[in-house]
C-alpha cells in the first residue's frame, strides 16, 4: 500500500468504531490518543461512555493502549482507573511509543490500528509505524490556538480527498 496521509476510516466520534466493526477488520490492538479523541482536554478522567466502550473492546479480545503527546500528569490521571499501557510525551508522529504499545498489548503492526483526532500526529504516526490502519475522529472540542488552527487548515485537502473517495463519515 502506498504511503498516504488519508485515514482508512473517519468517524464523528470514537464510539462509532464499535467492537463489532473493529473485530471485522481483524483488529487485535487499538492505540488511542486521549485529548479531543476520547475526551476534551478539560476532562481529567474518562467518562462513563469511554469506560463502557473500552470494556466492550476488551470483551471481544481487543487490547488498548494510550499514546499521547500530553504530559505525564494528564495521561496518568486519565489512565488511573483503566490501567492500560500508556505513554505520555510520545512525540507523535514519531512511532517509537506506538511500537512500545504494541509490545505491551501483545500485538503487531498487522493487527493494530491507531485512533486519533489529528492527521499530522495520529494518522501520520500510524503510517510511520506501518500499522494496519488509522482511524480519524472529529475533534470533540478543538483548540483555537494558531498552531492547531494551522494544522486543521492543512488537514482540509486531505479530508476533502477522503470525502471524494469514501464519502463523509460513512458510519
Amino acid at each position: 500500500m502506498a504511503f498516504t496521509f488519508m485515514p482508512d476510516f473517519w468517524f464523528d466520534t470514537y464510539d462509532k468504531a464499535d467492537a463489532d466493526f473493529l473485530k471485522s477488520l481483524g483488529v487485535k490492538g487499538l492505540i488511542l490518543d486521549i485529548d479531543n479523541t476520547l475526551e476534551p482536554y478539560e476532562n481529567a478522567t474518562p467518562g462513563e461512555g469511554v469506560a463502557l466502550w473500552l470494556s466492550s473492546l476488551r470483551e471481544v479480545g481487543i487490547a488498548c493502549a494510550f499514546v499521547s503527546n500530553n504530559g505525564k500528569e494528564r495521561v496518568e490521571l486519565f489512565n488511573k482507573e483503566l490501567s492500560l499501557p500508556a505513554y505520555y510525551k510520545a512525540k507523535k508522529p514519531f512511532s517509537k511509543n506506538l511500537k512500545r504499545a504494541m509490545t505491551d498489548m501483545g500485538t503487531d503492526k498487522t493487527n493494530t490500528y491507531m485512533m486519533g483526532d489529528q492527521v499530522f500526529t495520529d494518522v501520520l504516526a500510524a503510517r510511520f509505524a506501518g500499522l494496519a490502519g488509522a482511524i480519524l475522529v472529529n475533534p470533540i472540542k478543538d483548540k483555537t490556538d494558531r498552531l492547531t488552527r494551522f494544522k486543521r487548515w492543512l488537514e482540509k485537502p486531505i479530508l476533502k480527498k477522503y470525502e471524494r473517495k469514501k464519502g463523509k463519515n460513512p458510519r
